[in-house]
């Protein structure tokens, strides 16, 4: 399976109203061959665990009925598709530090819950040779890197007795950060990918973002500038910023997107598995060409590491592509993911 320009379909089945409306009207066949049209190769879908089980432990048809049908109708259109389960019963990186609600890691109940999610997911779609597994999204805090290297190392084990051949997809901790891809244990299994997501300098792509705390909701903030602009501009959002902050290089621009994805190259090669960035992109409140230079810049490091990628996200979330903020760019950005 070659996962090489992808897209996104955040707000579908994650992060959204778990209806049947919803379901119905915000990702259709439509979509997914348009994005075949395009020439992506894949696309990944964000899952919430209440798309595909009710709290009480049952499954969820109505939910369930539409991961099978995008499912099928990328097989359909030539695309290979992650099932990425982005939120599980007892961990929602939207809860991050609150080890109350994310208590994943410390429940063998949840525990063996997640591992029977993926049993049955692998069931359903582990003879579908267009079907990739990333186990969960964004775990964040310090506290739970060895319970998940054992609970990665669990869920693996009992994909791999139904399904040994799929592609098995995961990241470190610190929202998939670049930099906590060491701390991962080396994989004892083929088919593997380490994944991370890639939005610095954050004060950049997530700017007047509502949900980050100490953002200012008016200020631009532009790129490339001078890495003094952005030490100064970073500070506002704490140890968010500290990618900036901590960086070596003295150039803010292709430099600096290099010596980020420089750290999971290393962490990759030193497990003997392939790397794969399940998240990179900007808010829909940036200025429109300094989004477009930074994913030039983004690319070019991607393209000369030959490390495959999925953008965020295909539509709405904020980072919508097929909205009006993307018209005056959106071609260009295709003619450089797609060749």
């Amino acid at each position: 399976m070659r996962l090489n320009r992808g897209i996104n379909l955040g707000g579908f089945l994650s992060q959204c109203e778990h209806s049947k409306e919803h379901y119905q009207t915000f990702i259709t066949q439509e979509d997914i061959n348009r994005i075949a049209g395009w020439g992506f190769d894949h696309v990944r879908l964000p899952i919430d665990c209440e798309a595909v089980e009710h709290a009480d432990g049952t499954d969820n048809q109505d939910g369930i009925v539409h991961v099978n049908k995008t499912v099928e109708w990328c097989r359909e259109a030539g695309l290979n598709i992650v099932l990425d389960l982005h939120k599980a019963y007892g961990y929602d990186f939207n809860n991050a530090g609150d080890l109350k609600a994310n208590n994943l890691f410390m429940n063998q109940e949840l525990q063996d819950r997640f591992v029977n999610l993926w049993i049955k997911m692998a069931k359903a779609y582990g003879n579908l040779e267009h079907v990739a597994f990333e186990l969960l999204n964004e775990v964040v805090e310090e506290e739970n890197a060895e319970g998940w290297n054992k609970l990665i190392a669990r869920t693996v084990k009992a994909i791999r007795e139904i399904a040994p051949h799929r592609v098995i997809i995961y990241g470190g901790i610190q929202w998939n950060s670049v930099k906590t891809l060491k701390l991962l244990e080396a994989p004892q299994d083929d088919n593997i990918l380490f994944t991370f997501h890639l939005y610095e300098p954050l004060i950049f792509t997530h700017q007047k973002a509502y949900w980050v705390e100490g953002m200012d909701f008016e200020e631009e903030i532009y790129y490339p500038e001078s890495m003094e602009y952005y030490n100064e501009k970073s500070k506002m959002i704490g140890f968010k910023g500290d990618m900036v902050t901590n960086a070596k290089t003295s150039l803010m621009g292709k430099a600096f997107i290099e010596e980020m994805v420089q750290e999971a190259i290393d962490a990759a090669k030193k497990a003997g598995v392939n790397l794969y960035c399940g998240e990179f992109g900007v808010i829909d409140r940036a200025p429109i060409q300094d989004t477009l230079r930074w994913f030039r810049d983004v690319n070019d490091v991607f393209n000369e590491h030959d490390i495959g990628c999925c953008v965020w996200s295909y539509k709405k979330m904020d980072f919508g592509f097929i909205d009006k903020h993307y018209d005056d760019i959106r071609d260009d950005l295709l003619s450089l993911w797609i060749k």
